[in-house]
């Protein structure tokens, strides 16, 4: 693999991350209605969900990872059709992605709001920071 399409392997992980977590969701929402004898027809709906099931923390983080993380699978996808990877971009990048696993683990666990709210706003710091040099870069290119 060149170096350019290295920029590629971080999102792939994300995505498989984000694989896991909507397993979970099932896992959890599955195991919630037989365990409560709820009838599917009873969450047919987000509202009816929401009033209905209690165990819904990796419901919130499954759309948690389709909130921010658009930003990094779409700057990822700019920097390999530019060719403007660098071994930064590409460091920050793997950076972003184990700052999201920890704030998978933290949200899918015990759930510390603080501590998780610090591995969101690291990994968004992570995240401006990479689209600014992405940013410089373009403009700089021939």
């Amino acid at each position: 693999m060149t170096f350019q399409y290295a920029i590629l392997l971080p999102p792939t992980v994300l995505a498989f991350l984000t694989g896991f977590v909507w397993l979970r969701v099932g896992s959890d929402r599955l195991g919630e209605l037989r365990a409560r004898r709820i009838h599917p027809q009873q969450v047919a709906t987000s509202k009816q969900m929401g009033e209905t099931l209690q165990n819904v923390q990796s419901a919130d983080h499954f759309r948690n990872l389709f909130e921010v993380p658009v930003l990094f699978y779409a700057l990822c996808g700019f920097l390999a059709i530019t060719k403007l990877t660098t071994l930064l971009l590409l460091a920050c990048a793997w950076g972003y992605v184990v700052l999201r696993a920890v704030h998978t683990y933290i949200h899918l666990t015990h759930n510390k709001v603080v501590r998780r709210f610090q591995t969101f706003v690291a990994s968004t710091i992570v995240l401006y920071v990479m689209w600014g040099i992405f940013a410089v870069r373009l403009v700089m290119a021939d």
